[in-house]
């Protein structure tokens, strides 16, 4: 089994979400250096071979930028350096466009269309006493799991087909068995 460990990386704090295609089993919004951390400690575990870290690639936008995008792409090459494994990188614009299907797609049109793949609010999220797959995933957390289902469909499905996902070929981590 394949393992995808999305990440979207800040200046300061990342965050990460660990995908098998269908589940989400590992999800963290953190200060870098406890990132770093965790793909050192974790790129060792076998329980995360064969695993590739996909990280959302800084791109130029014409624009000017400030000491967060260069704070950025230095935390950028420590989380490469950190991870023993393979290590890929994936443009927004390729996520925006893969999931929404415009370059014009925010933040929210990104979690909707995430929300709609996984099943609908009710199936994807859930509530507290039933939570859903998606249930409890927070900000920068739903770029990472964007960056992974794109790699995963792109890259890993089947006949580059995209992974279809149903009520019934998901159970979420939270549900008791």
């Amino acid at each position: 089994m394949s393992l995808i460990i999305g990440l979207d990386p800040g200046p300061y704090r990342s965050a990460f979400v660990v995908y098998d295609g269908q589940a989400i089993s590992e999800h963290l919004y953190a200060p870098n250096l406890d990132i770093v951390h965790w793909l050192i400690v974790h790129g060792a575990d076998l329980v995360y071979h064969p695993a590739t870290l996909v990280i959302e690639q800084i791109a130029a936008m014409g624009m000017a930028v400030g000491a967060e995008v260069f704070s950025t792409a230095h935390w950028d090459g420590r989380f490469t350096q950190a991870w023993l494994q393979p290590v890929e990188h994936l443009k927004r614009h390729e996520v925006k466009m893969h999931l929404c299907g415009s370059m014009r797609a925010k933040d929210p049109n990104i979690r909707a269309a995430l929300i709609d793949k996984f099943g609908g609010p009710e199936w994807a999220i859930g509530t507290k006493k039933a939570p859903g797959p998606l249930y409890g995933l927070h900000g920068d957390e739903w770029s990472s799991l964007a960056i992974c289902v794109t790699w995963w469909d792109l890259h890993i499905a089947k006949n580059g087909d995209q992974l279809s996902i149903s009520k019934n070929s998901l159970k979420s981590p939270h549900l008791a068995e």
